[in-house]
């Protein structure tokens, strides 16, 4: 038997619908999952120097705003940036919203929900993409067995109509099948390792995030100074603490 018998050419050639597509699928699986691999990979890192810069050097500024134009990218891209103008914004509408019911709250409460709102929408944010790699990783293995059950069958139907079923006319057909159990695997094992690795690194982060949280936390809430509106033409400036004691 020549050597082209056993190459994947010749196990498309033979392939009907079902194999065709069947491998179709698991190319696609493995590009979806590569694609989510390297972006979020590449994502995870810029967010890494993001909180190095949030840790090493936001507080070492010497105001709010100027510690503000510290955190690179915006809102949607920088976690750190999110919360500190998330934070900022909390306590300017708690300020403004003395007579509807925001301003009935204490102003812990409102930065803390408001926190932990801006830390829920980072997290989703971190997290998208990886339900496909779980997907890929549970379910490749299954759709390459598929592949591998069909493509014996109809090795298996083959050589009885054939009336042959030598080794020589066995392991060809057979060992062309079981290749898509083989390409499973393939799809499957960078998917796995790539959900664990990168989980492990958003875990790492959100780590990061919550000190980063509280931080902002008792900084707006012990007295950090706040610009009020303008009086006579001249801001005022007051803090946390005083907006809580008058309202």
């Amino acid at each position: 038997m020549e050597q082209s018998h056993f190459s994947l050419a010749n196990m498309w050639a033979q392939g009907d619908v079902v194999t065709r597509g069947v491998a179709i699928a698991l190319l696609l699986m493995s590009i979806a999952s590569w694609y989510v691999i390297v972006t979020r990979a590449l994502r995870q890192m810029r967010q890494r120097r993001m909180a190095q810069s949030a840790t090493a050097e936001f507080w070492h500024a010497q105001s709010f705003s100027a510690g503000l134009h510290l955190l690179d990218g915006d809102r949607e891209s920088n976690p750190f940036r999110h919360l500190a103008e998330e934070a900022r914004d909390a306590v300017a509408h708690h300020r403004d919203s003395q007579d509807d019911l925001h301003g009935q709250l204490a102003l812990t409460d409102w930065v803390t929900s408001c926190l932990k709102r801006a830390i829920d929408e980072s997290v989703e944010r971190m997290q998208s993409g990886l339900s496909i790699l779980a997907s890929v990783g549970s379910t490749a293995p299954f759709v390459g067995l598929l592949g591998t059950v069909w493509g014996i069958f109809h090795a298996l139907i083959s050589i009885g109509f054939s009336g042959q079923a030598s080794i020589d006319k066995v392991a060809g057909p057979v060992g062309e099948a079981l290749i898509m159990t083989a390409f499973g695997l393939v799809v499957a094992i960078p998917a796995v390792l790539g959900y664990n690795a990168l989980t492990r690194g958003n875990n790492a982060l959100l780590g990061r995030i919550n000190r980063f949280a509280h931080d902002l936390h008792a900084y707006f809430v012990t007295g950090a100074p706040v610009v009020r509106p303008e009086n006579n033409g001249k801001p005022v400036l007051t803090t946390v603490r005083s907006q809580q004691q008058v309202g």
